[in-house]
């Protein structure tokens, strides 16, 4: 079998031979414009071709994306106040909804992009001073809070050993 032809087809596809440079070829790298590449750019559904190819099967294959998203989104969102990782699994929803929707494409890069600003922010030498300062004050108003409670009222356990 030869790597370079499509058995379905029976058409060789075209190899873009690497250039003598050593420069590594477009096809390997894909467009990269800016740091972001053409797969990134590309909006729409990622649907196979013969899905994409039947209105009646491409609308089932999005009702079936959509109900799987909002099963996984569901249970994130149940996650939030019970113990597991809800914000992982929602955004884990989304990107299934991103399979096949523009709208959950472009949340997923605007949070993408906000987290990798908010990650930037955090390792700035002075923010993570005035972090760590903030949080020393809070812990020390905090045992203050709780040593004053302990003088006024003492520490009283609320079973009865004794008893």
């Amino acid at each position: 079998m030869n790597a370079e032809s499509d058995e379905r087809d029976g058409a060789a596809a075209s190899a873009d031979p690497a250039p003598a440079t050593g420069d590594v070829p477009k096809s390997v790298t894909g467009d990269v414009t800016e740091g972001v590449t053409k797969e990134d750019r590309e909006l729409g559904s990622r649907a196979p071709g013969f899905i994409k190819a039947s209105r009646t099967l491409h609308l089932s294959w999005q009702v079936g994306v959509f109900v799987v998203g909002l099963a996984v989104v569901a249970a994130g969102i149940v996650m939030l106040p019970l113990p597991g990782p809800g914000w992982l699994v929602i955004f884990g929803g989304m990107a299934i909804w991103a399979t096949e929707f523009v709208w959950a494409q472009l949340v997923l890069r605007w949070t993408r992009r906000k987290v990798t600003e908010a990650a930037q922010r955090a390792l700035d030498p002075k923010v993570r001073r005035r972090n760590i300062a903030l949080t020393a004050i809070g812990l020390v108003i905090i045992a203050v809070l709780v040593g004053i409670y302990v003088w006024k009222f003492g520490i009283v356990m609320p079973w009865k050993i004794h008893e």
